[in-house]
This record gives structure tokens, sequence and C-alpha cells, in this order.
């Protein structure tokens, strides 16, 4: 059963089929495979039914709809020129201001495909002026926009908080120490590239600009404020927190930014109504997918074929980290959370692992495979909006991939990189 229905799959995807079609073909032919027909079909639609039915899930839609917002408003670029302010005119400065606003950004939206056009579409001309090559700032922006998976608020760690009975806003806290962890590490590699290229530094900016960057960026900073804060002080929780910043950005770039207008709701909602619906029905599909695959016991011969399970829990993270690394390069990757995360929830559970930890692993890898070649999504987003070559897009990914690989071996041999803040907050 299981060749067949990893064939079907692989033969669909192949054949151009968009992903949630191979994953509900092959949990239909696994469902008539174990129980000799289609006639109780309706417990396959209830679980997927099962899938979208949790109330954290409210919070993915919110996110994408403040994001948007957002996007369409003026945030990202006061977010930007506070940045800039401040370290534009330092060698490399320009390229770690890029850095710092994705990440930015990231905290504000939880979006990395937001984040790349937010951000990348003001600052990319700016370093191409510069004397960046345009391999190395394409991706600088696409990897440097996966922070957003990591800082909150994370729609991918919703999505695996969901699945494995996690507690999100655990999650939310745990994600922030290896973001920061990241932007250091992107920072350090762009002073390096600019020395060694001898990139010429921005003008600098006297303390009466940096005050008013300051003061315009103010606004914006309220969304990392309401999030973390709400929820680290008990205010919000992560849903509550979502809603609180949808109504936060409606009057900021409605009210007090003027920067939107009622005519611009329409298609706002539009847009967030279309992702979102692609969304939760990956969600659905996916659910019944490892409901099949649950109900077979295919997780866990797996993971026995293999010996996992005897490997310990180093092994066990490595192979979590190697399994959905290699998933992401060309499956999307809510897909690839919603699949990977039930079959090795077994090997986790068995070798007393912090699902906290396992959680933030499993986005960083989302993160990494999101912008590696072939098929990272990033990638993809990056060619649609600066209408560049797929080769040019992937050409400067290497450096900024190992530096993301290495992020990950050190959150396995240091895992208090993640954790010393949730157990600060909730501990």
């Amino acid at each position: 059963m299981t060749t067949v229905m990893v064939v079907t799959m692989i033969a669909l995807l192949l054949l151009g089929f968009p992903m949630m079609i191979p994953l509900i073909t092959a949990a239909a032919i696994g469902f008539y495979m174990m129980f000799n027909g289609l006639g109780q079909m309706e417990t396959l639609i209830q679980q997927m039914m099962a899938g979208i039915r949790p109330a954290s899930l409210i919070a993915v839609p919110m996110f994408i709809l403040a994001a948007d917002i957002m996007t369409r408003g003026q945030s990202a670029d006061r977010l930007i020129n506070m940045v800039m302010s401040f370290i534009g005119h330092v060698k490399g400065g320009l390229a770690v201001s890029t850095a710092a606003s994705c990440t930015l950004f990231g905290a504000v939206s939880g979006s990395t495909q937001a984040t790349v056009v937010a951000v990348g579409s003001p600052l990319r001309p700016k370093m191409l002026k510069a004397g960046y090559s345009d391999s190395f700032t394409l991706a600088l922006i696409i990897n440097s926009s996966d922070i957003a998976f990591l800082i909150p608020p994370s729609i991918g760690m919703i999505i695996y908080g969901v699945i494995s009975g996690t507690s999100i806003g655990e999650l939310f806290i745990a994600g922030i120490g290896p973001g920061l962890l990241i932007l250091v590490m992107f920072a350090t590699y762009c002073v390096i590239y600019a020395v060694v290229r001898d990139v010429p530094t921005e003008p600098r900016a006297n303390w009466r600009e940096r005050f008013t960057a300051v003061r315009m960026a103010l606004w914006p900073l309220g969304f990392p404020v309401i999030i973390v804060g709400g929820i680290y002080g008990g205010i919000f929780s992560p849903t509550e927190a979502a809603a609180a910043c949808v109504l936060y950005a409606i009057l900021l770039e409605f009210v007090v930014f003027r920067s939107l207008k009622i005519n611009d709701i329409y298609a706002i909602a539009k847009s967030t109504g279309l992702i979102t619906a692609v969304v939760f029905i990956l969600v659905a599909v996916g659910n019944g997918f490892s409901w099949i695959i649950s109900f077979a016991q295919i997780p866990q011969t797996i993971l026995e074929a293999v010996g996992i399970n005897e490997a310990g829990p180093t092994g066990v993270l490595i192979a979590i980290c190697i399994a959905f690394f290699v998933a992401c390069m060309f499956v999307d990757p809510i897909v690839v959370i919603l699949v990977l995360t039930p079959i090795f929830a077994p090997a986790v559970e068995a070798t007393g692992l912090d699902p906290v930890l396992v959680g933030i692993l499993i986005t960083l890898q989302v993160a990494i495979g999101s912008a590696t070649p072939p098929f990272g999504c990033d990638i993809f987003t990056a060619i649609a909006i600066f209408k560049r070559p797929y080769l040019d897009v992937i050409k400067g990914t290497p450096p900024f991939v190992f530096l993301l690989i290495l992020a990950a071996a050190l959150l396995i041999m240091f895992p208090q990189i993640a954790l010393f803040l949730r157990d600060l907050a909730f501990r």
C-alpha cells in the first residue's frame, strides 16, 4: 500500500497537479486498500474536517490579513528607514540593513512571501546601485525573509503546534533566539562580503535624521510588542494576538498613516481569502493523509526499518532535520509539516525530546528548504517579483544555506538557544 501511495503522489506531482491533488488521491487510494472499498469515505472526510477544526487555526487568516494590510501600507518602508539610519553607513551596512529589515518585518507579518515583496522591492535597487551583485542581493533577500518562519508570528509554527499539540505560545517565544542568531550570522557574512568586494558605504545619517526615523517607526514596532509582549504577559493567547494585530494594522494604515483607503478593502480581503483557502485546503487534505498513514502504522514501520528509535535524541533530531530539509526542497512547507510531523511523532515521544525544540528545528528546516533549489517556494516568489531567471536567483544561495545548516547544528548542540526564553516565560 505504501508503495502505491508514494508512486501515485510522485506521478501526479510530475504531471503538474497542485499538491492538494496528489495528497487526497493518495489518501483515497490508501483508504480503499485498507477498507476494501470507498463505502465509508465519509470517515476520511470527517478526518479532513477535523484538521481545520482547531480554534488556534483562526490565527492563520488573521496574520495573513495583517501582513497583507502592512505590505500595501507604509509599515515596511518605515521599518527599513529606521534600520538604514543607524547601520547604513558602516561597511556592508546596506546588506545588514536588508537582513535586519527582513527580520523586523517578519516579526510583524509572519509571512516569508510578504517579506520578500515588502523589503526586497525597495532595497534591491539600492543594493544594486551600491555595488552588490544581483545574485548576492537576491540570495540575501530570500534567505533573510525566511527568518520570518522563526520570529513570531510564524504560520509554520501554528501549523506544527496544531498537528503536534504543542503550545503555540511557547513555540513563538522559543523562535526568537534562533531567529536573532541567524540574523547575526547573516550580518557577519554581509560585512565580510562587503570588505572583500570593497563595496562603498552609504552616507551617514545625523542624529536628527535617526530620531525622525525612529519616531516614524514607533507605530509599526507596536506589532512585536502586541504579539510577544501580549503572549509573554498572559494578556493574549496566540489567536487573540492575531486578532489584535489585524485591528492594529487597520488603525495604523487606514487611520493613522492614511496610506490605504476604503476602496482597498476589497482587494485586501480577496487576496487574504485566496491565500487562506489554499492554506486550509492543504491543512484539511494533509490531515486526512496523515490519518491514513497513521492508521496503517506506516510511520512506525518506516522508523523501525531505519532503526531511528535506537538512535537516541541527537540521532532523531538529525534525522528530522535531514528529512524536513530535503522534503521542503521539493514540496510546499505546510504540506511537509502536515505529512512528516506525524511520522516522527513516535520517535520524538520515545526519546523524550522537548516538542518545542523539535518544532523550532522543524521550522528552521522549513525555512532552509523554502530558499533552497530546486523548488524552494521563496525562490519562485523572487522570480515572480523581481523578474529574474531561475539560475540568477539561486546562484548566491549556497553560503546562506550553509549558515542556516550551521544554525541548525548549533541548536542541536545547544538547545538552550531556543529554550532559554521559553523556560524564562513559561517555566
